[in-house]
């Protein structure tokens, strides 16, 4: 099958192989060199006319296009338009499953992880380098002594002062802070600040009423009087952590303390065809056990939001998505850009035309189960289920959010390629192509694009999937967390004014 139409209805057909001009395929004639994973018109499509994939919207023609021609930016439009929402009209029953398990680490604040570090965590960039200085000199041959811990990272980032100290961005911070300092992976946190910054650690403490203990400590340089002090002091509070931390042991744990975070990065064409419907059903079964899959990145699901309203609980949780769709126009328009600057350069070669393309490829992540919650940035997931949390499309400050949100486990879809990893929650890395599995052997730990070359069911793939991040969740390593990657991964999303 050289074209691949996704539904009769649709006016474009995916191109699987590079199609040559005047070489009939499928009783198609192209009339221009299409790339692989392009699409080309399947019918002609008058100038104004509704350019159609997976039945949905991606676009308008920019001019008339005939049978053959090349459909891409050079021809399709982008507009925004109004929508109507429909609110919990294709709810499909969860049917719970037989409960599996993993082994995973029971905290005693009644969370589980499937990760045991201890963290060095940053209240503002004035004490990174003092963290990274602590976190380092735990190497390898420092940590032998205690099999149990996962490592030391220090989670540094390039904010928390010349901010308001209220408002979207300050309160987006603090529930970074506080998820990362309650993380179900750590088993330990040593909180470094300054002393004047805007953040300030004591706020933090007070306001998510966090306490000081054997396993949770904190320390600010003024305080502490100099650098050398705060890195010497800091080194000695970790190494008192250790034989604690290495107390834990993994015991057998429900599937359903799996919160699963959805996320893809380097999209192209086969996104919404191969490992993005795969990764939803992977989802699907998790949420049968009782488990949780959060799906992220709002400006990645504009065009397809109307899809997920239909999946909304009920019309109240329908309507926060549709706020979030709302804030995210303003905001693109007051910093004088577009929905449609997504996507990348990247995604576009991979045959990705408009975002409406991309998102409706994106949402596929989330399965097909009910809507049950709305999240603000990086706030703590509440209800089990399928979730949806707020926040930018890049990769990094997404994973942050629906890590602090709860998140101990990430699978990541990628077409053109990643070396994205995280900590503390390990990372998955599914390819949408043979191709791409091939290339990047070492970063892939699943090889989606056999649904299309091997005829394997997005089923029998999700499965695939959700056994891998059961042993992944049970201490067996993905390929981005064996080469070492999440160390520099940590990038809270930062809102508004830098002052």
């Amino acid at each position: 099958m050289a074209l691949l139409r996704l539904d009769p209805s649709d006016n474009v057909a995916t191109a699987t192989a590079p199609l040559e001009v005047g070489t009939p395929v499928d009783g198609i004639t192209p009339t221009a060199l299409i790339a692989r994973g392009h699409k080309i018109a399947v019918e002609a499509i008058p100038n104004g006319a509704p350019v159609l994939k997976y039945a949905q919207l991606i676009g308008f023609a920019a001019g008339d296009i005939a049978v053959g021609d090349h459909v891409h930016t050079h021809n399709v439009d982008f507009r925004n338009r109004e929508m109507d929402y429909e609110f919990a009209t294709n709810l499909r029953p969860v049917t719970p499953a037989r409960q599996d398990t993993f082994m995973g680490y029971k905290r005693n604040n009644g969370s589980v992880g499937t990760r045991n570090y201890i963290a060095v965590l940053t209240s503002v960039n004035c004490s990174a380098t003092a963290a990274r200085r602590i976190a380092a000199h735990f190497t390898p041959e420092v940590l032998a002594e205690y099999p149990n811990v996962d490592g030391v990272v220090a989670y540094v980032h390039g904010t928390g002062c010349g901010m308001a100290g209220d408002g979207e961005g300050f309160e987006a911070l603090q529930r970074v802070m506080w998820g990362f300092a309650r993380h179900a992976n750590h088993g330990g946190v040593l909180m470094v600040g300054l002393g004047c910054e805007m953040n300030q650690i004591d706020w933090l403490l007070e306001a998510w009423g966090l306490k000081h203990g054997p396993l949770f400590q904190t320390m600010n340089i003024q305080n502490v009087a100099g650098f050398s002090r705060t890195v010497q002091m800091g080194i000695e509070k970790v190494q008192a952590m250790l034989p604690l931390a290495n107390q834990a042991t993994r015991t057998p744990c429900p599937a359903s303390e799996i919160k699963l975070a959805l996320q893809c990065g380097g999209s192209d064409a086969w996104s919404g065809v191969t490992a993005n419907p795969a990764l939803g059903h992977a989802c699907d079964l998790l949420v049968a056990q009782g488990g949780t899959g959060v799906l992220a990145e709002t400006p990645e699901i504009y065009g397809a939001e109307h899809l997920l309203t239909r999946r909304a609980v009920d019309a109240d949780v329908g309507k926060r998505l549709i706020g979030l769709i709302d804030w995210w126009q303003d905001y693109t328009a007051r910093n004088k850009g577009s929905m449609d600057n997504n996507p990348s350069p990247g995604n576009k070669a991979g045959g990705l035309t408009t975002i409406l393309e991309k998102s409706l490829g994106a949402a596929a992540k989330g399965g097909t189960s009910p809507l049950v919650d709305v999240l603000k940035y990086a706030e703590v997931i509440r209800t089990p289920g399928f979730n949806f949390m707020d926040s930018p499309g890049y990769d990094p400050a997404s994973v942050t959010g629906q890590m602090a949100s709860g998140c101990n486990m990430v699978c990541f879809t990628t077409g053109r390629g990643s070396a994205y990893g995280s900590k503390p929650a390990p990372t998955i890395k599914i390819a949408t192509n043979d191709e791409l599995a091939r290339r990047m052997d070492e970063d892939m730990d699943i090889n989606a694009g056999t649904i299309l070359t091997e005829d394997i069911s997005i089923e029998k793939k999700g499965r695939e999937i959700y056994e891998l991040v059961l042993r992944v969740a049970s201490g067996e390593a993905s390929k981005s967390e064996a080469q070492g990657l999440g160390d520099d991964e940590f990038v809270p999303w930062q809102i508004g004014a830098v002052m």
